[in-house]
């Protein structure tokens, strides 16, 4: 089945109009159903964004509120709220990164103008996340050193530390945009370190893009 990045460059730089269903029959179901979430995640990229913080592809606004921890909340709601010099008083529906994913957000606002560096760093969570929470046969052998070497070397190379107890590393994701379960039963089903890492890449930038279309992300607060 092609990839996600496959797929945008048979679009992008191909021009291969996969939505014409002539072309979709030489894919499987599956394949198609894969492709139309692609196409759908393609178009909606395109959309100019406006009144952000930062560039694309993640949405990163000054903190409304007096928080020291990154906000992460729909975009649909964060596109209502405004700015206050003295803050916002209620705190509307949203996740509050701390723990592991506060040095996971605080690496992806550092680089949020590098989208192809954050790609390779959501990748780097999904393997750290696949470290410590994740049972694997794979693991239990001496497999496991190889995807700490790698796993060491991407932190080093990309600056990348996390502190403390690692609980969880991933952002959230409300259920409706993603299946936390079929991803770990992806990850379960990989009988090799390549299909592992395949299936775990494959998430990530599955993880990535939602995060990029849903989510606008709140700095902590910084005063007036």
């Amino acid at each position: 089945m092609p990839s996600e990045a496959v797929i945008f460059f048979l679009i992008e730089h191909c021009r291969l109009p996969l939505w014409e269903p002539s072309v979709q029959k030489k894919f499987t179901q599956a394949e198609q159903v894969k492709m139309g979430k692609v196409i759908d995640l393609h178009h909606k990229r395109k959309r100019p964004s406006e009144g952000l913080a930062a560039p694309e592809p993640w949405r990163f606004r000054k903190g409304l509120w007096r928080t020291s921890h990154f906000v992460q909340m729909r975009s649909s709601l964060a596109e209502t709220l405004e700015y206050k010099p003295e803050g916002l008083a209620t705190l509307p529906p949203h996740f509050s990164l701390k723990g592991g994913m506060s040095f996971t957000i605080r690496s992806m606002y550092v680089n949020r103008g590098d989208e192809k560096k954050m790609r390779e760093i959501y990748y780097l969570v999904g393997l750290t996340d696949c470290m410590i929470n994740q049972v694997h046969p794979i693991l239990r052998t001496d497999l496991l050193w190889a995807m700490y070497k790698k796993v060491f070397s991407m932190k080093a190379a990309l600056k990348v530390h996390w502190h403390g107890n690692l609980d969880q590393v991933l952002l959230p994701l409300d259920p409706e945009f993603f299946d936390d379960t079929s991803y770990r039963a992806s990850l379960t089903k990989a009988s090799t370190m390549k299909e592992l890492y395949e299936a775990i890449r494959e998430g990530a930038d599955e993880m990535f893009d939602i995060l990029s279309l849903e989510y606008t992300f709140f700095s902590p607060w910084m005063g007036r």
